[in-house]
């Protein structure tokens, strides 16, 4: 049985988006929905969406580890690692983008009450951007070094769980652009969890889903 897929959506009259999607092994949608987790990179991994250069995706994160083993650590979920466009960020493709997700999970066979979304970087901001558009359509949320409008961060978000990375010394993002979000979050009522690091530099993403609990917890697996 094939596990990984370059799935391809219209999202308006010209304009497709691409990505890659991972099932598990013996996966039947029409016996099982599973949960999903959506991943959203960052801007070393922009592309036009051609078999070639989503390949880029998978080079941190979510498509990293499932995509060598759609199995990974034992758990029975979908991942969804959607490609943004060169030239362009989350931001300006936010409804396209939730057209895209929503599509992989249809044909995927996904369950859309169980979707959780994270990113890293330019995938962070776009994390935090896209819970803001639709906050109920996500279960859990983990931004990793990332930030947003803060104001965009309302009542919607009560109760929203939520994990938050970044490090101190992140020389491309400013740590303080997820210390305004997490407060912003937690005033609006968020069950958030805030973990900063020290030493890791902007990459702090590797440690985040490698030596925590996080992948797991995104799966719902507790």
């Amino acid at each position: 049985m094939k596990n990984d897929f370059i799935f391809t959506h219209p999202v308006s009259d010209i304009v497709s988006l691409s990505g890659i999607v991972t099932v598990p092994t013996g996966f039947d949608k029409e016996k099982e929905k599973l949960p999903v987790i959506v991943f959203l990179h960052g801007s070393g991994e922009v592309g036009d969406g051609s078999e070639a250069q989503v390949q880029r995706v998978r080079a941190h994160g979510i498509p990293k580890y499932f995509g060598a083993d759609a199995d990974y650590r034992g758990l029975r979920v979908i991942t969804v690692s959607p490609q943004c466009p060169a030239d362009l960020i989350w931001d300006d493709i936010a409804i396209p983008l939730k057209q895209y997700i929503d599509a992989a999970i249809k044909e995927f066979g996904g369950d859309p009450k169980r979707v959780s979304l994270t990113g890293l970087s330019m995938g962070g901001f776009g994390t935090w951007s896209q819970a803001c558009l639709c906050p109920g359509a996500y279960r859990r949320l983990a931004p990793i070094c990332g930030g947003g409008v803060s104001w965009r961060v309302d009542d919607r978000f009560a109760g929203k769980e939520i994990r938050v990375y970044h490090s101190v010394d992140d020389p491309s993002v400013p740590f303080d652009f997820s210390v305004i979000m997490v407060k912003q979050a937690v005033e609006a009522g968020a069950d958030i969890e805030f973990t900063s690091y020290t030493r890791e530099g902007h990459g702090c993403w590797s440690r985040a889903y490698e030596q925590t609990d996080l992948i797991e917890w995104l799966a719902f697996a507790f």
